[in-house]
């Protein structure tokens, strides 16, 4: 059973909301932010509305595929006192990536360069990086919440303090390829080491 509400929201890059939000993506990678506790990434949510943030993202940190999704994303700008919230999402799966050779297979499903996401993994080295599979869902309308000091921040979860009304969900890829999507992120993954959990 899907919920009506929720009031945790997931912060990352507007134009990586936007590949979820249309299903051409259904993985994240994350180490951890500055503002983490112990700096380090958790999963410390199973469900969350994806919370679109404009902070750090720059075209070299993206394929060139979607460099130009970015400058637009960008050219719109967005309202500095308010949120909006499109997509709501569940974790599916989740995989803890120690090697390069576990990312670099995870490549063609992802919209960040590949320079960029092995920094990632090379930041912090003793930490593995976390990969999330997401079931992405559309909201019935659009919500918006006033924008908050504490949301600020390198930060990955934000408590909203109010439950948001999300209305009926539609998912952004259907049951079948959804599975597709799982089962080729998971053949890629097979000669790792990492179980999927």
């Amino acid at each position: 059973m899907l919920p009506n509400t929720c009031r945790m929201a997931f912060k990352e890059w507007a134009v990586v909301v936007q590949a979820l939000g249309s299903g051409e993506q259904v993985l994240l990678l994350r180490k951890g932010g500055i503002s983490e506790v112990g700096k380090h990434f958790r999963v410390e949510h199973e469900q969350f509305l994806l919370y679109p943030t404009l902070e750090h993202q720059k075209e070299e940190l993206l394929k060139p595929a979607h460099q130009d999704n970015l400058a637009r994303l960008l050219a719109e700008g967005n309202d500095a006192g308010a949120i909006t919230f499109g997509c709501w999402a569940q974790v599916e799966r989740t995989v803890e990536l120690s090697e390069e050779e576990q990312l670099r297979s995870l490549s063609p499903y992802h919209i960040w360069s590949d320079d960029y996401a092995h920094s990632r993994l090379r930041w912090k080295p003793r930490h593995p990086l976390t990969a999330m599979l997401l079931r992405v869902y559309r909201m019935e309308l659009p919500a918006s919440v006033p924008y908050k000091p504490h949301f600020g921040g390198c930060r990955s979860w934000v408590d909203l303090e109010e439950d948001v009304a999300i209305g009926s969900l539609t998912p952004v890829l259907d049951d079948a390829r959804f599975a597709d999507q799982v089962k080729a992120i998971e053949d890629a993954l097979k000669t790792t080491a990492s179980p999927v959990v």
